[in-house]
């Protein structure tokens, strides 16, 4: 059995909420304890309060929003370039805090506070292109043109598995389009999100402008829609929770963008390059242990390459190194909770009772004495009558399918009610294209296991939900558009 000490938190300095420009504790004095999922002990407790806090938080907001709404898209900008800057110089350190309190190894970790600097230096120059248009009138005396103009305060709600990176994908385009913001951190893991607000405290943000409350996710998503400061809600997290927002949106007419669950095919075609294929494959399930909203979760592939893609797939998967995220070499780390742990055992259980093989992995490792240390597996024989070909499996297993017709492995791939990634490897620009142009997802990877980035518009069809963050897209997320008319004189 194996243990490893972690190593001492070193960032971020404070754990208290963020409000109205000054850290503070909960209302009621509340306290909730960060857990290391990769040997269950306590990193640090924080601040935790509920609808009391976030009700200040938005008092904070509303006030500071006519200031901030009233600077140049070009002085926002300067925050947000100060603010990608100092999150680079800190990288390594916020990267170790992520690890901690996440559990991925600390290069992926690393990579995320990058491609969170990369995402404020991205909304700092687009914001800057928020143009409205000039329309041509039927009429002489009359002039037409459409400006654009701040949804308001925003609240956001945000997931554990990626802490940084999808905060930011809400807080930069909506300051860069001179919203206010209240940030609502997943319970678990708070820390990395508290030194992203030390960096926007340093970067001299005006108070008020962006607030950080902890606190139970009911008590905070009903303030955000009671509240009529709140101009938009953006959510990110599963389907159950964002059909219930939908609901609640309904009275105040809330506008919501809601990234939810995934189920994402993978499919490998006959002309592929099979090795290449198959690593790319098992760095694209493997991730995060499986725990990425758009990571492939369903494995089609072409009969002619099966058994070859199989046999790369499963020895790159045993080269996996599994242990904590601090420790170097570490390729793995532990799952993120024990239920999600329990729920992968569940999901394998079922499919073995249907016929399903193993090939790799299979369980719990057997390695560690605690935290929640799952092998990365693969399975064969699988149909789509097991569950994990149905479920979200939000999990390190990877189910192999063989299939032969274009037309047959799309239809398999479209039947779930989610639509928000998909994956393709071939070198045949007819398939590539038919393939683009025939998934029902939002995210398409044609030969690019990883393709999300700033610049690209990321969200998703069907039950995957609404809107789009990243891209121009993510910025016209929080702008509304005016129609403005002007009668001239005669």
């Amino acid at each position: 059995m194996s243990t490893a000490t972690a190593p001492k938190l070193t960032c971020p300095t404070r754990t208290q909420m963020f409000i109205g420009g000054s850290w503070c504790d909960a209302a009621e004095g509340g306290r909730l304890a960060v857990i290391n999922p990769a040997d269950e002990s306590t990193i640090a407790e924080v601040a935790f309060g509920g609808r009391a806090d976030a009700e200040r938080a938005i008092d904070a907001a509303a006030k500071a929003l006519p200031g901030w709404r009233a600077k140049t898209a070009y002085e926002r900008a300067e925050f947000l370039n100060r603010t990608a800057d100092l999150l680079r110089e800190r990288a390594d350190a916020i990267a170790r805090t992520l690890t901690l309190e996440q559990g991925k190894p600390v290069p992926e970790a690393r990579a995320e506070v990058l491609h969170t600097a990369a995402t404020f230096d991205w909304f700092a120059e687009e914001g800057k292109r928020a143009y409205g248009r000039i329309i041509p009138p039927t009429m002489a005396n009359k002039r037409h043109f459409a400006i654009s103009h701040p949804v308001g305060v925003v609240g956001t709600i945000t997931p554990w598995n990626f802490p940084l990176t999808l905060p930011s994908r809400k807080l930069a385009p909506a300051l860069a389009a001179g919203c206010t913001v209240v940030s609502r951190p997943a319970d678990q893991t708070p820390l990395c999100v508290v030194a992203l607000f030390e960096v926007l405290e340093e970067v001299g943000l005006p108070p008020g402008v962006a607030n950080l409350v902890m606190g139970d996710a009911p008590g905070i998503a009903d303030a955000f829609f009671a509240r009529p400061e709140i101009g938009k809600v953006s959510f990110t997290g599963s389907t159950r929770v964002g059909k219930d927002l939908i609901r609640k949106s309904a009275d105040g007419v809330k506008r919501l963008s809601l990234e939810l669950g995934g189920h994402a095919p993978l499919i490998v075609f006959e002309d592929a390059d099979v090795e290449q294929v198959a690593k790319a494959a098992v760095l694209g399930k493997f991730r995060n242990n499986g725990q990425v909203c758009i990571a492939p979760s369903r494995f089609y592939i072409h009969e002619k390459l099966s058994k070859q893609f199989t046999e790369v797939a499963v020895e790159e998967t045993k080269r996996l190194k599994l242990g904590p995220g601090w420790e170097d070499g570490v390729t793995v780390g532990p799952m993120f909770a024990e239920q999600g742990l329990a729920k992968a055992i569940e999901l394998i259980d079922d499919a073995k009772a249907r016929g399903a093989s193993i090939l790799a992995g299979g369980g719990k490792s057997s390695r560690f004495d605690k935290g929640y240390f799952f092998e990365p597996t693969i399975l064969h024989n699988v149909d789509g009558s097991m569950r994990l070909m149905t479920e979200e499996p939000f999990s390190p297993v990877m189910p192999l399918v063989d299939f032969s017709k274009v037309d047959e492995v799309i239809h398999a791939a479209n039947d779930t009610p989610y639509g928000l990634a998909a994956y393709v490897f071939t070198n045949d620009l007819t398939i590539a294209t038919r393939m683009a142009e025939g998934l029902e997802a939002g995210i398409i990877g044609i030969n690019d296991p990883v393709p999300a980035t700033p610049q690209a518009p990321f969200g998703g069809m069907k039950q995957s939900g609404l809107g789009r963050e990243l891209g121009i897209e993510g910025l016209e997320a929080y702008l509304e558009t005016k129609s403005v008319s002007i009668g001239l004189r005669g």
